[in-house]
C-alpha cells in the first residue's frame, strides 16, 4: 500500500472527490439505496391508484385551422362548430344534387380461378408423426368481380374472407399462392394493380394530428394521376367528403382512437373516403360496416361468395330479389329447414351452413356446391371473362407510383411538417426540457470552463463537455421513438396502397426533424457555453454549436433506427439502452483510447460519442498553451491532451466529417429498414 504523508492512496482519492473514508458509510449507502427503491415503488403504486388519464370521445375541431389547399378562401380563419356545417360545406350544398363522379374511372373485371393459399404449419398444430409442413387456408376458390356490382364475402370467423381479399389484392407478405388471377382477361401484375385498386382495412389507421380534409388531400395528391389538375383534385375530394358525409368535419382532427378526435363511426367513414379519393376501379373492403350506424351500413349486395372454415366456397353467384336465389339453393339441400317468414336471409344462411349442421346432415357443402348448377354458371362466367377483349392490352403504367420521387418527398414533407407542428407534447416539451437541462448543467458546472490549471480541474472541464454532449442526446433518441412508431403503422398502410416510395417517406421523416434540432442546438449552446464559461471566441462557440447539432442529429436518427429495426416501441427502447452503455464505455472518456485493449480498440472508431468527444474537446482545449501541473510533470494543455488522449486542433475537421458520416449512415439505415423490413405480417 502506497502512502503520501501517512495517508493512503485510497484516502487521497476519496478526499479529492469529497467522499468520507469511514467504514460505516458502506451501510449508510446500502440503506439509502433500499429507501430509494421503496420510495419509487410507492410513487408508482400511488400514481397507478389515483391518477387517471383524461380522455374524451368528442371530436376535436381546430379553430382557425391551418388547412392545406382550402377549397374556398373564406374557410381560412373561420371557427368550426361541430353541431352544424361549416360555411364552406354549406357553400357546396347545391352541388350535392349533381349525378355522376367528377373523375371517371376505368371499369375492370377481376376473375380468379382455383386459388389456393398455404402457410407454414405452426408447430403447435402439427400432429405427432405427421410429415405435413404446410397449412392450407384457401382451397380452390373461384369467382368473378364485375364492374358496378358489390360482392359480399360472407362466412364464419376463420373461413378465410380476409385471407382471400389479401391474396387477391396482393397484400400477403408470406406464404405460397397458387391459382390464376386476371384483370379484364390479362394476368394480374401487382405493380399496376396497386395503382387502380383500393383496400379499406378493418383497422382504421390514420395520422392523429391531421384533419379529415388533409387526410383526403394527402391520399389524392399521391394517388391520382399527375394529369388530374389541382382544381379537379379539390372538387373530387369535396365530392367524396359529401358522399361519405364528412364535409361538416373537414377541419376536425383525426385524433387517437378511443381517446380524442373522431368517433369510431366517423373514423370508419374516413377510412373508406381515403381509398375513394384514389378513384379506384376495384375496391376491397374488410369489415366495411363495423362501427357504422344502421343507416350508414345499409349497403345493397347483389352477389355473394359464401365460405366455410378451411377457405372453401359453399356458394357463389347472384343473390336475387330478397336473396331468393340464395334461399332456393340451400332449401334445395335435403335436411335444410325452410326459412321462416320475416327471418333475415343472412342470419338464416349462416345458421343452416354451420359446421354442426354439416356434421349432423353428413354432407360437405363445398362438395355439393362444386357439383351444382350454380357452380357451373360461375365457371362459365370465369371462362368467358378470362378472355381479353379483342384489341385490348394488359393494364400497365410507365412508373410504379402516380407521382415522381421529388413530388412524393415534398408532399410527405408537407404532411410531416403538419404532424410535427401539431405535436406540442413532443416538440414543445423537448424544447422546454432543453432549456431546463441546459440550466441544470450550466449551474452544475458554473464557471468550470475557466479553471484548468491542474489535471483534476482539466478533467472536470472535459467532464462538463462530455456531459453536455450526451445529456440531451439520449433524451432525443428516446423521445422520437413513440412518434416514429405511430407514424410507421400509418406508413405500412400507405406503402401497401402504393402512395409513395419508402425512401421518399424516410427522407421527409428525417428532414422534418432538423429545424427542431437546430432550435434545440441554439437554446442549449447559448445557455451552457456561457454558464460553463468556455473561451469567449466566436469560432469556438460556432464549433461547440456545430458539434452539438451533429450529436443531437445522430442521436435522433439512431432513435429512428431502433424503431425501424424492431417490431415494437418497447423493443426499440431496450435495444437503444444497450447501445448507450456500449457507447459510454468506448467513448474514450472513461477509458482513454490508448488504454483500451487492442482487440477492442476498433469499437472506439465505431462509437459516435468518441468522435463527438474528440472533436469538441479538441476544438475547445486542443490549442491552449497555458501550463498544467500534475504529479511529476508540467506541460501545456495542448501537449497533455495530445500525449494522453491523442486530441488536438488537427482532429477537429476529421471529427466533423465522421459525425456527418454517422448522420448519413443512421439515416440511410432507417430508410433501408422501412424499405426492406415489414413487421406487419399478413
Amino acid at each position: 500500500m502506497s502512502a503520501v504523508g501517512n495517508i493512503t492512496v485510497g484516502n487521497n482519492v476519496l478526499h479529492q472527490h469529497s467522499l468520507p473514508p469511514e467504514d460505516y458509510w458502506y451501510w449508510i449507502g446500502l440503506g439509502v439505496l433500499v429507501l430509494f427503491t421503496v420510495f419509487f415503488n410507492l410513487v408508482v403504486t400511488a400514481a397507478l391508484a389515483y391518477l387517471r388519464r383524461k380522455t374524451t370521445l368528442l371530436v376535436t375541431a381546430l379553430k382557425r385551422a391551418q388547412t392545406i389547399n382550402p377549397v374556398d378562401p373564406s374557410e381560412e380563419g373561420s371557427d368550426n362548430q361541430l353541431s352544424k356545417k361549416t360555411k364552406a360545406a354549406e357553400g357546396h350544398d347545391e352541388r350535392t344534387k349533381q349525378t355522376g363522379m367528377i373523375l371517371p374511372f376505368q371499369p375492370l373485371t377481376m376473375t380468379f380461378s382455383k386459388v389456393n393459399y398455404f402457410v407454414d404449419m405452426p408447430k403447435e398444430m402439427r400432429k405427432p408423426g405427421s410429415m405435413e409442413k404446410r397449412l392450407q387456408l384457401l382451397s380452390n376458390v373461384s369467382g368473378v368481380f364485375t364492374p358496378g356490382v358489390l360482392t359480399a364475402l360472407v362466412g364464419e370467423s376463420g373461413a378465410g374472407k380476409t385471407t382471400l381479399m389479401d391474396v387477391l389484392a396482393g397484400r400477403k407478405t408470406g406464404g405460397l399462392i397458387e391459382g390464376e388471377i386476371k384483370i379484364s382477361g390479362h394476368p394480374k401484375e401487382q405493380r399496376s394493380f396497386a395503382r387502380i385498386s383500393g383496400y379499406v382495412e378493418q383497422n382504421d389507421i390514420h395520422s392523429p394530428q391531421v384533419t379529415v380534409e388533409e387526410s383526403l388531400w394527402f391520399s389524392s395528391s399521391l394517388r391520382l394521376p399527375k394529369e388530374v389538375s389541382k382544381g379537379q383534385r379539390k372538387e373530387f375530394v369535396e365530392e367524396v367528403m359529401r358522399l361519405v358525409e364528412l364535409d361538416s368535419l373537414r377541419q376536425a382532427l383525426v385524433g387517437v382512437p378511443g381517446n380524442t378526435g373522431l368517433s369510431t363511426e366517423q373514423r370508419k367513414r374516413l377510412t373508406i373516403a381515403v381509398e375513394l379519393v384514389a378513384n379506384p376501379s376495384i375496391i376491397f373492403m374488410d369489415e366495411p360496416t363495423s362501427g357504422l350506424d344502421a343507416r350508414a351500413a345499409a349497403i345493397v349486395m347483389r352477389t355473394l361468395l359464401l365460405m366455410k372454415r378451411g377457405g372453401k366456397v359453399i356458394y357463389g353467384g347472384k343473390l336475387g330479389v330478397h336473396s331468393k336465389h340464395l334461399v332456393d339453393y340451400f332449401q334445395g339441400i335435403e335436411g335444410i329447414p325452410p326459412i321462416v317468414d320475416g327471418h333475415n336471409p343472412a342470419t338464416w344462411m349462416l345458421e343452416v351452413t354451420a359446421a354442426s349442421v354439416e356434421e349432423r346432415l353428413g354432407v360437405d357443402f363445398a362438395q355439393l356446391y362444386a357439383k351444382s348448377e350454380q357452380y357451373r354458371e360461375v365457371e362459365e362466367s370465369i371462362e368467358q371473362l378470362s378472355i381479353p377483349p379483342e384489341g385490348s392490352k394488359p393494364l400497365t403504367f410507365p412508373t410504379t407510383f402516380a407521382r415522381n420521387s421529388w413530388s412524393q418527398f415534398l408532399i410527405c414533407l408537407k404532411k410531416q411538417n403538419i404532424v410535427y407542428w401539431r405535436s406540442p407534447q413532443y416538440n414543445a416539451v423537448r424544447l422546454m426540457f432543453t432549456v431546463i437541462a441546459a440550466l441544470i448543467l450550466g449551474s452544475q458546472f458554473w464557471d468550470i470552463g475557466s479553471k484548468r490549471d491542474t489535471t483534476q480541474a482539466l478533467f472536470t472541464v472535459m467532464g462538463a463537455l462530455y456531459s453536455a454532449c450526451i445529456f440531451l442526446g439520449v433524451s432525443n433518441a428516446s423521445s422520437v421513438q413513440p412518434i416514429v412508431s405511430i407514424e410507421r403503422t400509418v406508413f405500412y398502410r400507405e406503402k401497401a396502397a402504393g402512395l409513395y416510395s419508402p425512401l421518399a417517406y424516410a427522407a421527409a421523416q428525417g428532414i422534418v426533424e432538423l429545424p427542431y434540432i437546430f432550435a434545440q442546438t441554439i437554446l442549449y449552446s447559448c445557455i451552457t457555453y456561457y454558464m460553463i464559461n468556455f473561451e469567449r471566441s466566436a469560432g469556438k462557440f460556432f464549433l461547440y454549436a456545430l458539434f452539438m447539432f451533429l450529436t443531437f442529429t445522430y442521436f435522433t436518427f439512431y432513435g429512428m433506427i431502433t424503431v425501424g429495426l424492431t417490431s415494437a416501441e418497447h423493443f426499440a427502447s431496450i435495444v437503444s439502452s444497450a447501445a448507450y452503455s456500449l457507447w459510454n464505455l468506448f467513448s474514450g472518456f472513461l477509458i482513454p483510447k490508448n488504454s483500451i485493449p487492442i482487440w477492442w480498440r476498433w469499437f472506439y472508431y465505431l462509437c459516435p460519442i468518441s468522435w463527438t468527444l474528440q472533436g469538441i474537446i479538441s476544438s475547445q482545449l486542443g490549442n491552449l498553451e497555458s501550463m498544467i501541473t500534475g504529479p511529476g510533470f508540467e506541460l501545456t494543455i495542448k501537449e497533455y491532451l495530445k500525449s494522453n488522449f491523442d486530441y488536438g486542433p488537427e482532429k477537429v475537421g476529421i471529427s466533423v466529417a465522421a459525425l456527418i458520416a454517422f448522420c448519413f449512415v443512421f439515416f440511410a439505415t432507417f430508410a433501408v429498414s422501412l424499405k426492406v423490413l415489414n413487421f406487419q405480417k399478413r
